[in-house]
């Protein structure tokens, strides 16, 4: 383990619950409780609100948890909220010590307006002036961050950990035929905003109903009802072959994956794509886009890449996972080889510390 922190002067700031099952909260919420495994003192200080639009009541309340906060506090602060509070990030510059951790910048998000992208952009670039440090999770987003101003050597990358590759996925099993009552089981864990392209995935698969497949998505439909309704919508011709489970617990998820022959994940952006690599620990064959970090997440060979945004060619890559065993199987091998060698939890605890280690 890096050189521990002067006690007490590490704090975390938190958007919310961070026990929503979301890759963000999930990195925040595990990398925190490492570092605690490992004997560092971390403050987790919530914020609630709209984040990333927070009303004014909302702002109000997290100056008042801010200014509870001893002066000179190293504060990581989870980007969704960063970047939303330029204002309160330049008012306590002065007395904490200010590290951004951005996921994929809020501007990149899909579904945005004009004036909401730009107000958004504004913002998280006038809050990133006074970052002494800028963690990102992975390469890709480190390019993101230096496009809005922030020279590089201000930025470190600190991938999501993994936990011990589980290995309980399934074999590839054979294409199911007239004995088979049993079609493969495909496995999407995303929230259903337009950002993770589902859309694109309902559409890609209601050309392939000559083939036996089932759907399975994992994802809460709270962040944008309006979307999720659409995405039901969307799907209703297709019936029972789409089944939508919300968010699950932790039990629930290790089964949906255990039961799953293949993971796809169709997103338009991804500043990492957390749900790949634990896709891979099951030893699942993966489809997934190019899309932002996805292209450095999915090691070759464990799976399809696709462009990200294109029916034609996710639904290709969906057909080739149906009707060929062999190349399941492949891919599924390779999946538990890469699996062996993702860092873990601990490991990038470790890569943390030693990220924030010469800030003055």
């Amino acid at each position: 383990m890096s050189r521990p922190l002067r006690p007490g002067s590490l704090g975390f700031l938190v958007p919310g619950d961070w026990n929503l099952p979301t890759g963000g909260y999930t990195y925040d919420r595990r990398l925190v409780a490492a570092l605690q495994s490992a004997g560092a003192q971390v403050l987790v200080c919530r914020a609630d609100g709209a984040w990333p639009s927070p009303s004014q009541a909302d702002l109000a309340r997290t100056n008042e948890a801010l200014w509870r906060l001893p002066d000179q506090t190293l504060l990581v602060a989870d980007g969704l909220a960063f970047g939303a509070m330029a204002e309160l990030v330049s008012a306590h510059a002065h007395r904490l010590r200010w590290v951004a951790l951005v996921h994929h910048p809020l501007h990149m998000e899909t579904g945005l307006t004009p004036q909401q992208r730009q107000h958004l952009a504004a913002s998280e670039t006038a809050a990133l002036r006074h970052a002494l440090r800028v963690v990102v999770t992975s390469a890709a987003t480190l390019l993101d961050v230096v496009a809005m101003g922030v020279p590089v050597g201000q930025v470190r990358v600190v991938e999501p950990g993994t936990d011990p590759p589980t290995m309980t996925g399934a074999p590839p099993r054979p294409v199911p035929g007239p004995a088979q009552a049993r079609p493969l089981q495909l496995l999407c864990v995303a929230t259903l905003t337009p950002r993770k392209g589902h859309s694109l995935l309902l559409e890609a698969l209601a050309g392939l109903t000559h083939l036996a497949w089932e759907l399975h998505c994992v994802g809460s439909a709270d962040r944008d009802p309006a979307h999720a309704a659409l995405l039901r919508g969307q799907a209703a011709p297709l019936g029972r072959r789409v089944q939508w489970h919300g968010e699950v617990d932790p039990t629930a998820l290790r089964a949906h994956y255990t039961a799953a022959d293949a993971f796809v994940l169709p997103s338009l952006h991804e500043g990492f794509g957390m749900v790949v690599t634990e896709a891979l620990s099951y030893g699942l064959p993966v489809v997934a886009t190019d899309a932002g970090a996805l292209a450095q997440t999915l090691p070759v060979g464990a799976g399809l890449q696709v462009a990200a945004g294109e029916v034609a060619p996710l639904q290709s890559a969906l057909e080739q996972i149906l009707t060929r065993p062999d190349l399941r199987m492949k891919l599924a091998a390779n999946a538990r080889a890469c699996a062996l060698s993702l860092p873990t939890w601990a490991q990038q605890a470790d890569r943390f510390l030693s990220a924030l280690e010469d800030l003055p």
